[in-house]
This record gives C-alpha cells, sequence and structure tokens, in this order.
C-alpha cells in the first residue's frame, strides 16, 4: 500500500493524476492538500470524493505545521501546487514566489524530517526559456523568462539542492503546454473554447506565431506514473508530445472544430516577455518505456465536446474570472 500526499490536487493537472491514480491503483491512498485559490476547485473531484483510498484536506503548502502533520502519514509527496498563470505573474510576482518557492521549500524540510521515500516536484517545460530551433534536454540550463517561470526554476533548484545535499529521493518532472478536461478557463485553449461557445471573440497575442507543444493531460498523468514506478531519484525527466504548432494554427483548430470562422480571433498586443517556442527532448523519457498515447486533434476534440457538456463547471468560473487573457 502506498500512501502518497498530493498537494494542489483539486487543480487541473493534480485534479487529473488523482482520479487516474484512484482508477488505476486500488490499494494506493491519497491525501490531497489544496489551498483552493481561484482555480482549486473541488468539482474537479466531484466523482472520487467518496472514494474510501482519497481525503481532501484544505491548506496551504506554505503552512508548516500543516504539511509536517501530513508528511509523518505519508510514503510519497508529489508536489502539484504551484501558482501557474504567467499573466497573472507579471502582475503580482509575490505570490508566485511565495507558494512556489517557499512553499517547496516548506515540503522539502518536511520531507527531509520524516525520511520520505521520494519527492516528485512537478515542473514546466518554461524554467528552459525560449529555443528557436531543437529541443531542451533535461541538463540544459534554466534561463526562464517570466516571474511564473522563475519561481518554478528557483523550486526546481532547490529540490535538485536537497537530493545533492540531504541524499533527499527527489525527482523533477519537466511538462509542456497540458490540455484537457477541468482546465480553468483562462489559459489558452479552454479561455477559446468557453469564448467561442458564447459566441465571443478569442484574444490572440502579436501575430499568433509562437509555437507550443501541446501534451494532452493523460499522457503527463500517465508519464508521472511511470516516473513514479520507474524514475531515478536525483533525475529530471522531459514530459512532452512532441506536436507543435503555432498559436494561429491552434486557434484555428478550435475555430474549425467548433464551426466558427475567423472573424472571432481579435489580435491583441503581446504580453512583455512572451517566449516564442518551447520544445522538449523527451528521449529519457522514452527510456523507461512512455511515449505519449493521445493524437493531438483527436484530444482535441475530445476536450471541447468536455467543455460543451459541462456548461454548468466553467460557467461559474468564466463569471468570476479576472479579465486576464492567458
Amino acid at each position: 500500500m502506498k500512501k502518497i500526499l498530493v498537494t494542489g490536487g483539486a487543480g487541473f493537472i493534480g485534479s487529473n493524476f488523482i482520479r487516474y491514480v484512484l482508477n488505476k491503483y486500488k490499494d494506493y491512498h491519497i491525501i490531497n492538500l489544496d489551498k483552493l485559490t481561484y482555480c482549486g476547485n473541488l468539482e474537479n473531484l466531484k466523482d472520487v470524493a467518496k472514494n474510501s483510498n482519497y481525503k481532501f484536506l484544505k491548506g496551504d503548502i506554505s503552512d508548516t505545521k500543516v504539511v509536517e502533520r501530513l508528511v509523518k502519514k505519508s510514503d510519497i509527496i508529489i508536489n502539484f501546487a504551484a501558482e501557474t498563470h504567467v499573466d497573472r505573474s507579471i502582475k503580482d510576482p509575490a505570490s508566485f514566489i511565495k507558494t512556489n518557492v517557499f512553499g517547496t521549500h516548506t515540503l522539502l524540510e518536511a520531507a527531509k524530517a520524516r525520511g520520505i521515500e521520494l519527492f516528485i516536484q512537478i515542473s514546466t517545460d518554461e524554467v528552459y526559456g525560449s529555443i528557436l530551433e531543437g529541443a531542451f534536454k533535461e541538463d540544459d540550463p534554466l534561463r526562464p523568462n517570466s516571474p511564473y517561470s522563475a519561481s518554478k526554476a528557483g523550486a526546481d533548484l532547490l529540490a535538485r539542492s536537497y537530493f545533492i545535499t540531504y541524499k533527499l529521493p527527489v525527482i523533477i518532472t519537466r511538462s509542456s503546454n497540458n490540455f484537457g478536461p477541468y482546465q480553468y478557463p483562462e489559459k489558452v485553449i479552454p479561455l477559446f473554447i468557453t469564448n467561442l461557445l458564447n459566441n465571443k471573440k478569442v484574444p490572440l497575442y502579436a501575430d499568433g506565431m509562437n509555437m507550443r507543444d501541446w501534451l494532452f493531460v493523460k499522457d503527463n498523468c500517465s508519464g508521472i506514473d511511470t516516473i513514479l514506478h520507474k524514475g531515478s531519484p536525483g533525475e529530471i525527466y522531459n514530459i512532452g508530445a512532441g506536436h507543435e504548432i503555432t498559436n494561429l494554427e491552434l486557434t484555428s483548430m478550435i475555430l474549425g472544430l467548433l464551426g466558427k470562422d475567423k472573424s472571432l480571433i481579435k489580435f491583441v498586443k503581446d504580453r512583455p516577455g512572451h517566449d516564442k517556442r518551447y520544445a522538449l527532448d523527451i528521449s529519457k523519457m522514452k527510456r523507461l518505456g512512455w511515449s505519449p498515447k493521445h493524437d493531438f486533434k483527436s484530444a482535441l476534440k475530445l476536450t471541447i465536446e468536455w467543455y460543451k457538456n459541462n456548461r454548468t463547471w466553467w460557467e461559474r468560473l468564466v463569471k468570476c474570472r479576472q479579465n486576464i487573457r492567458y
């Protein structure tokens, strides 16, 4: 029996991962610690709320007493908890540093005291910065370009230092842009889908030529699962899909799948420090036996259908969403 503390489990990727684990492993017990900020939503886990192997506790990963109490009951920590929205980080860097850096430090200290079996730090490809050609490997230097990515890079370096200095069994994962069900409608794909379902225009930065690699969230969950069981402490693993498209191509695809025309695109001023392109080399993950299983267009269709069929989930969120593009 594994006892796993999942932090940030009411968010997008965390909630999908919890569901994935509970469905696959009947003898794994999960404690979900989440602060329930604006993008943390217990509706994301309504279907597993009564599972006897699942327990939710509201709390902040920066709260030492709460963290120490829960870590004492855990074998493994998987840290999804983070402020993640780049635009918000530009307006309010302090909250990102508090959660992403100080919060991770609090978890690492408790894990060290407990002698935890494994600590998985969930990170992002954005810590590498932008790359015009080729793909980032795990040992490439970190050159973050936003307060968000800088705070995640800081957390990664802290996690690595605890492996080197204290021999804490830490693994870091860095995934490309995730999409899928339960994603808060401020990120580009759910924002554009929900806007178009309401016949509203979609705000596209600059000329739309920024390029991203899109990873279906279920593929990320299976990747993290692979690392949980086959990964080596002290290592970093890139999790990507190898499907790069420009933001303009992505927008056109969403428009087409929803039967909308390009008159609904509104080109807007670019955001500061906007990375041109991300790309990950996933050779290391393939050596563990993992590869993405979902075709991008099919997964995008599934995502659109989910938002079509779950209006009550996102309409309430759209009403209280701040006026931030993505």
